[in-house]
């Protein structure tokens, strides 16, 4: 996709199935310093944007670690154009600790002529103002098995290593036919691809309902990496997928067994705290000017059901294991509260 068609908000080539570009910076942080970055709290800070899920993801594990006080967090607004995501809600439009007005200046800062993609979320080295990575599943898997001697009190084992293989192939398939398979139905530039983006996606669903009918989490019994991979999606749903990407079989609210593990999430400290659904709609319903040209939000759906009952108790397992919830977020990482 080239930056004219980017800045003029074109996402969907016509006549063409959507793929997305899954080529990022790989390098690692690690203890072993292997790619030359060493675990080291203080030196390094995620850029995470609330509106981008691949980006939530990695707030929800930094939370539920308590990596806070290790990993500072920078938060770009909910839009960008052809150039980058910018810092519009901090003092002056610029990351209070970076300096810089547009995360392209960390991408840049490491490699002048970078052509590819300036995603979200990426972590930057402070000193140096270089990105380091924006590799988004290994970013995650880092914090629960690299950043261990920073993670709080408490916290849940995101990782379990006897549960590493059936994770892996859970976040396999989700990634294909949920996580992507949503912007592979929204972006694409055919009936055909949309129709078989769209069975793909519902049938995926389908399994996932029959999966979590009669266990409260996806793998094992308490929450690992596989349910924060699907709750970014869910969380997303009936807000943007279900009416901006015509994912509308059935919106999440009418599909009882994920509705009701997405609700048992949100209602989970380290979850629903990093939610902000007025900038989730604002990403998608504004960025996506070739899906939506009137740039118009909807004003809907009420998120207030998020707060109801959701019953998922009753199956057992433990969110946290012999862990404990996080405490409240930071002060200037908090959300707009929902009002049931």
């Amino acid at each position: 996709m080239s930056d004219e068609q980017q800045a003029k908000g074109t996402y969907v080539e016509p006549g063409q199935e959507y793929t997305r570009d899954t080529n990022y910076i790989e390098d690692r942080i690690t203890r072993d310093a292997v790619d030359g970055w060493p675990v080291e709290a203080g030196r390094y800070r995620l850029v995470a944007a609330r509106a981008c899920p691949w980006a939530n993801r990695t707030v929800i594990s930094r939370r539920l670690l308590g990596l806070e006080d290790a990993i500072s967090l920078g938060l770009p607004g909910p839009t960008h154009d052809a150039r980058s995501w910018t810092f519009d809600l901090d003092p002056d439009g610029r990351d209070p600790v970076l300096g810089i007005e547009r995360l392209q200046e960390a991408f840049f800062a490491r490699t002048p002529d970078y052509a590819r993609g300036i995603t979200v979320p990426a972590i930057v080295d402070v000193p140096t103002g270089k990105v380091v990575t924006n590799d988004f599943p290994q970013i995650t898997l880092d914090f629960a098995t690299e950043w261990t001697e920073h993670h709080r009190d408490g916290a849940p084992d995101l990782y379990p290593e006897h549960l590493r293989a059936e994770i892996d192939e859970v976040n396999a398939v989700v990634f294909r036919d949920v996580n992507n398979g949503v912007y592979r139905a929204g972006f694409a530039g055919s009936q055909k691809s949309y129709e078989r983006a769209y069975r793909t996606l519902f049938d995926r669903l389908d399994q996932l309902s029959e999966r979590l009918a009669d266990q409260r989490f996806l793998v094992g019994d308490t929450i690992t990496e596989a349910d924060i991979r699907l709750f970014t999606t869910l969380a997303r749903f009936d807000a943007v997928y279900h009416g901006h990407f015509k994912c509308n079989r059935s919106k999440l609210s009418e599909m009882p067994v994920l509705w009701a593990y997405a609700r048992d999430l949100f209602q989970t400290p380290g979850f629903g705290d990093t939610i902000d659904f007025d900038q989730i709609k604002a990403h998608y319903y504004v960025v996506h000017s070739d899906i939506n040209p009137t740039g118009i939000v909807p004003a809907g759906p009420d998120p207030s059901g998020w707060l109801t009952e959701h019953g998922r108790e009753r199956l057992g397992g433990r969110p946290f294991g012999d862990g404990t919830p996080p405490a409240a977020p930071p002060e200037g990482e908090r959300v707009p509260p929902l009002v049931a």
